[in-house]
């Protein structure tokens, strides 16, 4: 166990806050030994994945923070049809991807480049392109944090909702999620419909994509909307795109004959939150330390020198800006610490 850690490297907005104490997880042994320890018995702790999703507005974090990286992927079980396949909690999830596209798995394919790692996926839940996580997830296995204990969580236990899992509220801090299990397909319809997937295709005279090709043109689509952290700090999509009802968004349709949506079960409508913020005006916008990004507004990038702080403040602005522009509270769909 290390003590004041800096956090920058290990952060895709790139803030520097210090962790009091910080270890890295390579397997259950290494968990089981943690918890065992007097710090871990006294200290808050943070469960620290790939750092693309996590927010830190504090320059100290005064606790533990658990850095997974466990590795390895393995097929369970395969038939004609489907494959199971397992994948520890501290995998590359972009890589995994890549892995179960090269196989020629269906399931995830949607979800490319999406950066973290395996283990944060069902936490948040991902999704893109019209795919969740939860489309393809078996079950996962996750130590009980006071006990040592292992447990499965089934599909249904995890209750998920849109970027929602138990272990976003009732069971957050008490678990830690160390492999997922992945029912994916051999054989299955590409799902084109969403975002612009076909419009892409149709540039590239692509008309019955492969698996593979899908893949990549998800790829390519990511990259020129979303900055390289390496270069821009951010979090990808700041924002949860709202759902609001059918009632509201007729009303608003009259308005913004062009506003895009998705229609959702129980008479609901989402609405890309990307769009909403860029109607507001604030697509591209930016002071000395953190903006907008200039090429997807949905995204929040931190230029160098900030805090974490200069981004919740950009936030509540946006936020306060979109609700009065169209009634509608967006929220946000990045951890803050």
């Amino acid at each position: 166990m290390k003590t004041n850690v800096n956090l920058q490297p290990y952060n895709s907005f790139g803030f520097s806050a210090t962790a009091k104490y910080f270890v890295e997880i390579n397997g259950l042994d290494d968990l089981r030994k943690l918890i065992d320890t007097p710090e871990f018995k006294k200290e808050k702790h943070l469960i620290l994945s790939g750092g693309n999703n996590i927010l830190f507005t504090n320059d100290i974090f005064d606790g533990i923070v658990i850095l997974m990286n466990n590795k390895g992927v393995e097929v369970i079980h395969e038939d004609e049809e489907d494959a199971i396949v397992r994948a520890q909690a501290g995998e590359d999830w972009p890589k995994f991807v890549k892995q179960m596209v090269a196989r020629g798995l269906y399931g995830v394919e949607n979800l490319a480049h999406i950066p973290g790692k395996v283990g944060a996926a069902p936490v948040q839940n991902i999704g893109a392109y019209g795919m969740e996580l939860k489309d393809s997830f078996l079950q996962c296995e996750a130590m009980d944090l006071t006990t040592g204990q292992t447990r499965i969580f089934t599909n249904e236990a995890c209750r998920f909702g849109y970027r929602e899992s138990i272990f976003k509220h009732e069971l957050k801090g008490q678990y830690i999620i160390t492999s997922v299990d992945f029912q994916l397909s051999k054989q299955s319809t590409l799902k084109l419909e969403y975002g612009n997937i076909k419009a892409y295709l149709a540039e590239h005279s692509i008309e019955q994509p492969t698996l593979q090709q899908l893949h990549d043109a998800i790829c390519a689509i990511r990259d020129a909307k979303l900055p390289d952290v390496k270069q821009i700090g951010s979090a990808g999509s700041f924002f949860k795109n709202p759902v609001i009802e059918a009632a509201q968004f007729e009303t608003l349709q009259k308005q913004y004959p062009s506003i895009p949506h998705y229609d959702e079960p129980e008479n609901r409508v989402k609405v890309p939150a990307g769009w909403l913020i860029e109607q507001a005006g604030w697509k591209g916008w930016r002071n000395e330390h953190v903006g907008v990004y200039e090429n997807q507004a949905l995204v929040l990038v931190h230029y160098g020198g900030g805090k974490g702080l200069d981004i919740v403040e950009l936030a509540n602005k946006i936020q306060n800006s979109v609700n009065e522009k169209f009634g509608i509270q967006i929220s946000p769909e990045v951890n803050f610490v």
